[in-house]
């Protein structure tokens, strides 16, 4: 049986969460909420209180959450994808938003035709942080559409915002990845964490990828 605190909790942060949507210009923002490391019983009761899409960034722990589950949110694949977890990953995610190079992109194609993807463009320039370059960008949405999958939009994790000229930075790297979305015509932009909200949703973010926030700290 699902926790009713637990629930009232979350539907509480949920709340919250949406206000400061709305109050940086947001609207029909998606919320996905990330649940990395948490117990399944936090997945549960993030259904329970109106969360219906949820990330995971490891593969066997979406794959083993997802066992466990007899009624399944719409999960996102968020976290770099080794292209040897594509068979773990396929089956179960319905959305893949880090598709940041050609073999992954030939590894989907292969092992789950037509499905949903992004493509994560590196926004930070951080080496091993994943995504590929802006320049690349255009020509892998193109290849993954010839490929066959149905590529959604772009996906982007900021450099880390502090405070003052930082923000600056991590609002302009939103804009440019609209930006990017629009002249490509795709439908939506991942980009925005518990930590650089305001800045995503004001740059025009059509999906936001929410943890701390919503769920506190992690297990």
């Amino acid at each position: 049986m699902t926790d009713p605190e637990l629930v009232d909790r979350i539907a509480g942060r949920l709340g919250v969460l949406r206000d400061r949507i709305a109050r940086a210009g947001g609207e029909g923002v998606t919320i996905v909420g990330v649940t990395k490391r948490h117990p399944v019983e936090v997945l549960r009761a993030a259904m329970a209180a109106g969360i219906g899409e949820l990330g995971e960034n490891y593969a066997q722990e979406l794959a083993a959450k997802a066992a466990e589950l007899d009624v399944r949110p719409r999960f996102h694949f968020i976290g770099q994808l080794q292209t040897n977890k594509v068979r773990i990953v396929a089956p179960v995610a319905d959305v893949i938003q880090t598709v940041d190079r050609s073999s992954l992109v030939a590894a989907l194609a292969r092992r789950a035709p037509g499905a949903t993807v992004m493509i994560q463009v590196d926004l930070a320039g951080i080496e091993g942080r994943g995504g590929c370059t802006w320049e690349e960008a255009p020509a892998l949405v193109d290849e993954a559409a010839a490929a066959g999958l149905s590529v959604a939009g772009l996906m982007g994790v900021a450099i880390a915002a502090a405070t003052g000229e930082d923000r600056v930075v991590v609002r302009r790297s939103f804009e440019r990845l609209r930006a990017m979305r629009d002249e490509l015509g795709l439908a939506e932009v991942s980009m925005g964490m518990s930590d650089d909200l305001d800045e995503a949703v004001a740059a025009g973010s059509t999906m936001v990828r929410i943890g701390s926030a919503l769920f506190g700290p992690r297990t």
